[in-house]
């Protein structure tokens, strides 16, 4: 395993404070996926999509507990990659080090153009891609900078998400229990009864619902990365790691659970305005479109900022490790990877050119490529983390809770969820797509570990 202070080819620094990390691992990953993507989520399995929101939220709380036991033995900013490459093989590490790094240079794009959509909606006179670039762009150089300017600046907008969900979450209770005279709705009862019970499209619906809010928790696991420049890494994952589940708890559960308590699942709003702003609607709440576009503006741009940090600490620490061009191992004085940030950065500009001038369907295909790499990452950490208990488990300060029945149930429910996504038409494609990348990133990785051990071999067999 690579020490993240082995001095060959570049160091990071340990810029970030406590408090950064803290609001990273609270908030820091929240996007579109949570404001406007969970409507999506909520119209295909109605109010049963609690019972998705609960399995997944279950899911990364069990999978953090495993990351964490590692990661606070083992601090290092390849995190999982790193653990996979020790426990399983290169091969391993290799594979799900490069399928994470493709599914936040992904998510970049992705997040880049919901802003630039807004922007263009404010100000029309440029189009969404041009707003969606200069948005890359900007915040590649923020990523340049040193990484306790990236903490600052991930520090107050993580903040703003913070608080706007709070306030959504405090708002709409109030609403419902009679507080304010702005909600006069039947509520969750009476929704239920009027449009076709709890799970009004059956318990399919919900599995098919599962795999849109895994792509939104997937980024939780990345505190352990940021934690590695961190001065006390250890105190911090363990930190991180158990405030897991209050952060699922009220920024998911809680808010979703508002929104099923206001919103007709039917509504056909709900798939295109985002969930925050129908709720916000109906509560008739004044201006409810401006105030949802300030907040995902914020949270988008946070995410996207996010992504590009995350993508680039993973190839940074794939280039230590041989696995990636040598040049993205380079740092600059401050301990910045600047050739991993320019180039995860111009890969995720590319992708988000591609939505404008190429095929629609080509940047659907890219998109479904990534849409079960949550689970794959997921399940690398569990046998990880399964493995790595064998050989050091007497000298861990923190464990995985029910070892190890807890982990061969997270095993057993991810690759059961693997096969049902196979086998739903709706999924089937994400599924499938997910799964060949893997196996061709897995076949080049076994090649290139085969010819690094052959060369280093040869190496040590050559006279002096």
């Amino acid at each position: 395993m690579t020490s993240l202070n082995d001095q060959s080819g570049g160091q990071l620094s340990n810029g970030f404070k406590p408090r950064h990390v803290t609001m990273l691992s609270i908030a820091g990953i929240i996007g579109a996926g949570l404001f406007v993507g969970s409507g999506h989520a909520i119209a295909a399995a109605g109010p049963a999509v609690i019972l998705a929101y609960l399995a997944a939220g279950t899911l990364v709380v069990l999978v953090m507990r495993m990351l964490g036991e590692m990661a606070v033995a083992n601090p290092d900013t390849g995190s999982f990659s790193t653990y996979a490459e020790k426990a399983i093989g290169p091969w391993a590490g290799f594979t799900i080090g490069w399928l994470y790094w493709w599914f936040w240079v992904l998510v970049v794009p992705i997040e880049a153009l919901a802003a630039g959509h807004i922007l263009n909606q404010w100000f029309p006179w440029c189009d969404t891609w041009i707003y969606a670039l200069a948005s890359v762009v900007l915040l590649s150089i923020t990523n340049l900078f040193g990484v306790d300017k990236y903490g600052e600046f991930e520090f107050w907008f993580a903040l703003l998400k913070v608080t706007a969900i709070i306030g959504f979450i405090g708002f709409g209770a109030a609403a419902l229990l009679g507080w304010l005279p702005l909600h006069e709705g039947p509520g969750i009862v009476s929704l239920m009864r009027e449009h076709g019970g709890f799970a009004p499209h059956g318990l399919t619906a919900v599995v098919g619902a599962f795999i849109t809010i895994m792509f939104s928790f997937i980024g939780t696991e990345s505190v352990t990365i940021a934690a590695a420049e961190s001065g006390e890494p250890s105190r911090n994952i363990a930190k991180a790691t158990r405030s897991v589940i209050w952060r699922i708890g009220v920024f998911y559960l809680l808010s979703i659970m508002v929104v099923i308590s206001v919103v007709p699942w039917s509504d056909p709003a709900l798939a295109s305005v985002g969930s925050y702003q129908r709720a916000l609607e109906l509560l008739q709440v004044p201006h409810a479109k401006l105030i949802v576009d300030l907040v995902v503006l914020v949270a988008v741009t946070s995410c996207m900022n996010s992504s590009i940090y995350i993508a680039s600490r993973m190839l940074y620490s794939l280039a230590r490790r041989g696995d990636a061009p040598a040049a993205a191992a380079k740092t600059s004085g401050n301990g910045v990877p600047r050739r991993a940030v320019l180039g995860t950065a111009a890969v995720g500009a590319f992708i988000a050119a591609l939505n404008h001038f190429a095929p629609a369907s080509l940047f659907d295909f890219l998109l479904s490529s990534s849409g079960a790499v949550a689970l794959l990452v997921y399940l690398a950490i569990a046998v990880s983390q399964l493995r790595m208990r064998r050989t050091q488990g007497d000298a861990l300060t923190f464990k995985m809770w029910l070892f190890p029945w807890a982990t061969y149930g997270v095993i057993l429910f991810i690759l059961a969820a693997i096969a049902v996504l196979l086998f739903t038409p709706d999924h089937r494609a994400e599924a499938t797509s997910t799964l060949i990348l893997a196996l061709a990133v897995s076949f080049v990785g076994i090649i290139t570990c085969r010819r690094r051990t052959a060369t280093a071999g040869a190496a040590v067999k050559a006279p002096a």
